[in-house]
């Protein structure tokens, strides 16, 4: 009996800042007239992180940890229903900033909420991870010059693309996409947008690569 490709109904995409996730989230959920899910962005503690307040980072940490586990929660996906999910992050991506920003002291009170609230959320069937080198990464952030993002120093756009990296070669939770952005414009150039999303039609199992420059992707 042929085996017949099943396309991921809960798709998610991450990786660091000014790397594309988010207009590759609302392409490919236009594309697949799916639930586009959004990162939230209305944290009342972000602007005293970001001036270096004693306690921001925690306030800032959890109240992101709380938007994130309710959006989440709320998702209608799994084998009850047909609907497509697009969301540009993944509940892990709290974790992987609190390990950066919190102290011992407070990363253990964290954990405690972080394990118990990602006990309750589901896992993508997909993720597509996008990647960029630290420069390419400061190069868009330059070029965007969004009013919020000018406090962000070029020390912590490398820390977070090195947790991002670390992160994702330990990753075996969903089927996996990793995407190499650094060479490739799929803002700009249609090329490369068409065929990234022709990739993405494609059967994905475990790991694998889309390499720029015309190069199939690979198996891990």
């Amino acid at each position: 009996m042929a085996n017949f490709f099943e396309p991921p109904r809960y798709i998610a995409l991450e990786g660091p800042i000014r790397v594309g996730k988010s207009t590759l989230a609302k392409i490919i959920a236009e594309r697949l007239n799916a639930q586009r899910v959004t990162e939230p962005e209305d944290n009342p503690f972000l602007n005293a992180f970001y001036d270096d307040q004693p306690g921001a980072a925690f306030q800032a940490q959890f109240s992101f940890l709380i938007q994130r586990f309710d959006q989440l929660r709320a998702l209608e996906v799994g084998p009850n229903t047909r609907k497509t999910v697009v969301a540009d992050y993944i509940i892990e991506k709290d974790k992987l900033f609190a390990n950066i920003n919190l102290s011992d002291e407070e990363l253990r009170v964290y954990d405690q909420y972080y394990k118990y609230f990602r006990s309750q959320l589901p896992t993508p069937d997909l993720v597509i991870y996008l990647q960029a080198t630290p420069e390419v990464l400061k190069k868009r952030l330059k070029k965007k010059g969004a009013p919020d993002e000018v406090a962000i120093s070029d020390d912590y756009i490398e820390e977070v693309a090195k947790a991002y990296e670390h992160f994702f070669f330990h990753y075996t939770s969903s089927d996996l996409l990793i995407v190499n952005t650094s060479e490739i414009d799929f803002v700009d150039r249609h090329e490369d947008l068409q065929e990234l999303l022709r990739r993405v039609s494609e059967p994905i199992k475990g790991t694998q690569y889309f390499l720029p420059l015309g190069a199939d992707a690979a198996s891990a």
